[in-house]
């Protein structure tokens, strides 16, 4: 049965995290693997989930299947969080969802709901974009393409070329996928300008706009990384949206997200729900609830809610702080651009100017390790290391 399978690579963030942790130099800095970091290099539990969790712990009283869309309570909180609750598409009826396993499972039950409508949807992503969306969305056998995005030499939006290339190239009906905010893999966002340029061009084109949502409070705070979501509603009739709770509630292992999908009208949302609820049963049957019931707990709790939203602030606030010093530590000749940009960045991440054999020397001479793209989690650095970092940053160059 199994003889024509060959043994496959480890996947490359995997296998950098287990090269880092095998590294016996004490003063060892791992910027590969995605996940927020306190200054003492863990990824801590939010304040407020322990509590929900104790609370939980009390109130719970059967561990029965939920629904194939997921906790309904945690999908209305959720959808209240990034839009409102006076939202018009929300008041008038025209939002569906469905839980999903993490962000990556909104991410799926996204691309599965695409294909169900039209299997020659064709979707375009940025150049670079996250490493897991080409294959979390293409092998469901969608149509994608690649639109240019990220400027290697100034380290920002290249969006001139961006709205050129697709001004020439996407067509009515294709849909392009957006970073809400915090772009993965280079901190590069678009300006609110940006956005409603944007915004108005893909709904002039009858372009549809998918905007994966997976770092919301971490760049310039909630209500500033949620313009360009609200931008491209206000404009466009259908809007596809991947939620992910993964960062901002630190619930990593817990893999918690939502698709969100805004429709033209209440019925047609309807159909889409129902549509949801079908793919769904054929991916996971149901998704888990433990997680997303924690969201509800929080989001639902008005204390709760509060130490969150503080919590969160908090952990902004730290990543501001750190690209700030060391967008200072390489302030010197060489490394100005570097400088201004990873001020300028938003987010966890940002992708330096390295070649893949700068990179190999940073983790051979320097026990720094970041992905052979010179992706960096800003978050895995601490305010004592960082001058160690831009150092051997500036020394590889």
């Amino acid at each position: 049965m199994f003889e024509s399978l060959i043994e496959r690579s480890p996947d490359a963030i995997i296998a950098l995290m287990e090269m880092a942790k095998a590294d016996p130099n004490p003063d060892k800095i791992d910027l590969g693997v995605g996940v927020y970091k306190s200054a003492d290099g863990a990824t801590p539990i939010m304040q407020a989930v322990k509590q929900a969790e104790a609370l939980y712990h009390v109130e719970e009283t059967t561990k029965t299947y939920v629904s194939t869309a997921g906790n309904a309570a945690f999908r209305r909180l959720m959808t209240e969080l990034v839009l409102g609750a006076d939202h018009g598409a929300v008041k008038t009826g025209r939002i569906a969802s469905a839980q999903g396993v993490g962000g990556s499972g909104a991410l799926r039950l996204c691309a599965e709901l695409l294909k169900s409508a039209n299997p020659q949807t064709k979707i375009w992503v940025s150049t670079p974009t996250w490493a897991n969306h080409e294959p979390l969305i293409g092998s469901v056998g969608l149509n994608l393409a690649k639109y240019p995005y990220y400027n290697k030499d100034t380290m920002g939006v290249d969006f001139a070329e961006m709205m050129s290339h697709l001004e020439a190239e996407a067509k009515p009906g294709d849909v392009v996928l957006l970073h809400g905010c915090c772009h993965n893999p280079t901190g590069a966002d678009l300006s609110t300008a940006a956005w409603d340029q944007i915004a108005d061009f893909m709904a002039e084109r009858k372009l549809i706009p998918f905007v994966d949502l997976a770092y919301a409070g971490l760049g310039s705070g909630l209500a500033q990384d949620l313009y360009g979501l609200h931008k491209v509603i206000e404009k466009s009739p259908e809007v596809l949206v991947a939620i992910s709770c993964s960062k901002n509630f630190a619930l990593y292992k817990e893999r918690v997200g939502m698709a969100m999908v805004v429709a033209k009208d209440p019925e047609r949302a309807r159909i889409v729900q129902s549509e949801l609820g079908l793919i769904q049963r054929k991916l996971v049957s149901m998704p888990p609830d433990h997680g997303a019931a924690l969201v509800a707990r929080i989001l639902g709790d008005a204390d709760l809610h509060k130490i969150w939203f503080d919590e969160l602030n908090t952990m902004q606030g730290r990543i501001v702080t750190l690209r700030e010093t060391l967008s200072d530590a390489l302030n010197v000749q060489g490394g100005e651009i570097m400088s201004k940009a990873v001020r300028a960045q938003k987010g966890m991440f940002s992708m330096l100017p390295l070649t893949v054999s700068q990179v190999e020397r940073l983790r051979e001479e320097h026990s720094i390790y970041m992905t052979n793209s010179a992706r960096i989690n800003i978050a895995g650095a601490n305010l004592d290391n960082i001058p160690k970092l831009a150092d051997a940053i500036l020394k590889v160059l």
